[in-house]
């Protein structure tokens, strides 16, 4: 991986901190919060009384984490920050903490089909299973890249609130106050993407993967990159000759300010695509589909990520 781990330490609090600097022309990464809110795999202890969850993916499990808080034990299957989730296969291991799980957590959309089989398997009806692709009404085909949609991610922290509620209701206030904090956190995120829009609305940006779709619409850059190019590459598979011959061409026109790339989908093809864009001074700025690093909060891995795409804007908007 190309990205550097940042500093673990620091309390969530500091990304407002970082959102009201963003005012200077190039911006810093945040710290990480706390280990307190970490996102950090706990195993499983059986004997607990805790609510035991389990969440296929890193990204939804940061999220259940902060607000279950210490009511919980929660368990991220794909972590792994060198692997590409889309062919994640499934352990035994895997099918022993779904077996044992209260709440367990997936994003459809054909993303973790996997985690699904094992559920279906298992045919718990003591179970709870929130799939995030229901909850916001996507359906399969789709762009399974659901946690860089802010409304998608609101609606489904919204529901796992309501569902921890449900399952545990002798601790709604203490569910209440953990919401009421995550949806502040991610409001202060999300005030960035804002900025970025009111900043760069439409300045033409290229990605290699559709995962940067929804942030793109989100900060209303103008994402030029052929679809097929960037679909082909999320499921695998070759992109046509078409699609290529116009990204490249694309990335030598001059227009294109940035190049994000996918860190955890590279081929051949995608690097070649950032080789192309290094060498016509489009800046290339990488982002993962896991939490990177996979001990930090959800909301500080998005913003640095948010704050990468700035300064390279920024930074091409002073080489104009």
């Amino acid at each position: 991986m190309q990205r550097s781990n940042k500093t673990i330490g620091i309390a969530i609090a500091v990304i407002a901190v970082v959102i009201i600097a963003a005012g200077a022309v190039f911006l810093t990464r945040p710290s990480s919060p706390s280990s307190s809110a970490s996102t950090n795999s706990t195993a499983y202890n059986l004997s607990s009384s805790k609510i035991h969850v389990v969440a296929a993916e890193n990204f939804w499990g940061s999220l259940v984490s902060q607000l279950c808080g210490v009511q919980c034990n929660v368990t991220s299957i794909v972590t792994d920050p060198n692997a590409d989730p889309h062919e994640y296969e499934a352990s035994a291991a895997d099918a022993q903490l779904i077996a044992n799980a209260n709440l367990i957590i997936v994003n459809g959309v054909g993303y973790d089909d996997w985690a699904l089989k094992l559920i279906s398997a298992e045919n718990n009806p003591n179970q709870t299973v929130l799939d995030v692709a229901d909850i916001v009404g996507v359906v399969n085909g789709s762009n399974p890249h659901l946690w860089y949609n802010p409304t998608y991610v609101n609606e489904t922290v919204k529901q796992m609130y309501l569902t921890l509620v449900k399952i545990d209701p002798s601790h709604a206030s203490y569910y209440a106050q953990q919401y009421a904090n995550v949806t502040s956190s991610l409001a202060q995120v999300y005030g960035r993407e804002t900025e970025i829009r009111q900043q760069f609305a439409g300045t033409k940006v290229a990605s290699t993967e559709s995962i940067f779709v929804y942030m793109a619409n989100a900060t209303g850059l103008d994402l030029v990159s052929p679809p097929a190019f960037m679909q082909a590459v999320a499921e695998g598979d070759d992109p046509s000759a078409a699609s290529v011959a116009q990204f490249e061409n694309q990335l030598e026109s001059g227009n294109v300010s940035v190049l994000v790339y996918n860190e955890q989908t590279v081929t051949p093809l995608t690097t070649e695509m950032k080789q192309i864009a290094i060498e016509h001074n489009v800046t290339v700025i990488g982002v993962t589909e896991t939490i990177q690093p996979p001990d930090v909060p959800f909301q500080t891995w998005m913003t640095s990520e948010l704050i990468d795409l700035q300064n390279a804007l920024n930074a091409n908007a002073l080489g104009q």
